[in-house]
């Protein structure tokens, strides 16, 4: 019977019309997403890299990898049960048996074996992979998953879509014996002496601030970024870069007045102001405009914002720089088949993520290149690359990312040793199997110096991207402490 209003007019429900469920808009979205399947979760990675960032990025290719690695799973396990029932295999068949009953629920597999939900184990594997990475990310996965999922246990039973479920967070843990996470908390570095604290005026007097526009994104992003700065620190100087000068004279100009030295660019450009900085025995301001900022960002300066609060009212650290070929580095330096690794790492790195884009970058450049000789603190030794850190770094496989500290005093020496037989495809079979840190081919130290002979007359040599002909024998060496730079009080 129908439900009438006093005047007999058929009552219509709000937001409804009639003969219309008032879950079928609702329905109809679950049924696009299911349908879209993989491309659903293709297109929330998209959001993710396009708008969350550097940990937007990086929780959305853990979540692909994780929603590939749990589609898989969920495909073998498919086939193993379906090969053990066509066999008639009792010991299979028992088997299975007592890992049911151990799940909520479990039944004996007499009672009937349900494949686990491929829909359930993609939904967990992104979700819990963004939980990896994201926080604030998570909840956008979570509901996009929710939304995919929400009618799976009417559809298709409890026991599929807990196991299914469950496939999908194995499947998001076990990147992480690939590809571990990082800790993005800034570096540790202790304050400079108070005489070197105040000596910049209170709307920035006294800082003059070098620009390298063509660093980042360049052009309104890149003006942007220089307004930001003359806003927030009104009573600097801004020396702009313009095409045909050379950086290292026009950062040497900029302090013939200066009590401080600042820097808006990328990672070369900032290494060549701190080269400038200590040369001056002056302070250093970071202000990060190049596509990767590792040294920024290890100084906790993410924003040109955060680095303008780091000169007004942040505090002056000391930090240690290294040397490698009479060349100051913040970051790292490199030699071998690394020089060239590195040039094609940072083409994909912030695209795909700095795991991934070494071990593509790794194939290409391996596939090519050939030992290097080297005699290393007199020990004749066949190489195919060599990373060397400013600080000791984490992970320590070989895709090293952060550092816990910025005064450790220590060079991070990490090589592939060509000597060994069959070197690159065990070094390959190590990154694929995430035991690199086990492999007989990788070796690891941390030291304080190093004294370094090439059989290359002019061998190639990279200090934080920035690649030159360096000399047959030269030195690597840490200074503890030397240079002065502005960060965030912690």
């Amino acid at each position: 019977m129908r439900n009438v209003h006093s005047d007999g007019c058929p009552a219509v429900r709000l937001g409804t019309v009639p003969g219309m469920d008032a879950q079928q808009p609702l329905t109809s979205v679950v049924t696009r997403l299911r349908e879209a399947g993989w491309w659903s979760w293709l297109a929330t990675a998209v959001v993710f890299g396009s708008a969350g960032g550097r940990r937007g990025r990086r929780a959305a290719l853990r979540g692909l990898l994780a929603v590939a690695g749990s589609r898989g799973m969920v495909r073998a396990i498919t086939v193993l049960t379906h090969r053990g029932e066509r066999a008639g295999d009792a010991r299979s068949m028992g088997a299975r048996s007592a890992a049911l009953a151990l799940l909520p629920g479990g039944r004996s597999a007499d009672a009937g074996w349900s494949q686990p939900s491929a829909e359930a184990a993609s939904a967990a594997a992104f979700v819990t992979a963004a939980a990896l990475e994201s926080a604030p990310w998570t909840a956008v996965a979570s509901v996009v998953g929710l939304v995919g999922t929400w009618d799976l246990p009417e559809r298709q039973g409890a026991r599929p879509v807990t196991v299914g479920a469950a496939v999908g967070a194995a499947a998001a843990v076990a990147t992480l014996r690939w590809w571990p996470r990082i800790d993005t908390s800034p570096a540790e570095a202790p304050p400079a002496p108070e005489r070197f604290a105040g000596e910049l005026g209170p709307e920035g007097e006294g800082l003059a601030v070098v620009v390298n526009p063509g660093s980042g994104g360049g052009g309104d992003e890149a003006e942007g970024q220089i307004e930001e700065i003359r806003q927030g620190l009104p009573g600097a100087t801004i020396v702009r870069f313009e095409d045909g000068d050379d950086l290292l004279e026009l950062l040497d100009g900029a302090t013939e007045t200066a009590k401080a030295l600042g820097v808006l660019g990328g990672d070369g450009s900032i290494n060549a102001a701190a080269e400038v900085a200590l040369a001056h025995g002056i302070a250093l301001a970071v202000f990060p405009g190049g596509t990767l900022n590792h040294f920024a960002r290890d100084l906790g300066v993410d924003t040109i914002a955060e680095a303008v609060d780091a000169v007004l009212e942040g505090t002056v650290v000391e930090v240690d720089t290294a040397l490698i070929a009479d060349r100051p580095f913040l970051n790292t330096a490199s030699l071998g088949s690394y020089s060239e690794l590195v040039v094609a790492r940072e083409k994909l790195e912030d695209r795909i993520g700095k795991w991934p884009a070494m071990l593509v970058a790794m194939v290409k450049v391996l596939r090519h290149s050939t030992p290097t000789k080297i005699v290393m603190d007199g020990k004749p030794r066949r190489v195919w690359m060599i990373f060397l850190g400013n600080c000791a770094y984490d992970p320590p496989g070989f895709a090293p990312a952060t550092r816990a500290r910025l005064d450790d005093g220590l060079i991070d020496l990490r090589l592939v040793d060509g000597s060994a037989p069959a070197a690159r495809l065990r070094l390959m079979l190590a990154l694929l199997t995430g035991t690199l840190g086990k492999s007989r081919v990788y070796r690891r130290r941390l030291v304080k110096r190093l004294n370094i002979a090439s059989e290359e007359k002019n061998p190639m040599l990279a200090v934080d991207g920035e690649v030159f002909e360096g000399p047959s024998n030269f030195v690597v060496a840490t200074r503890p402490g030397s240079l002065r730079v502005y960060a965030p009080t912690r």
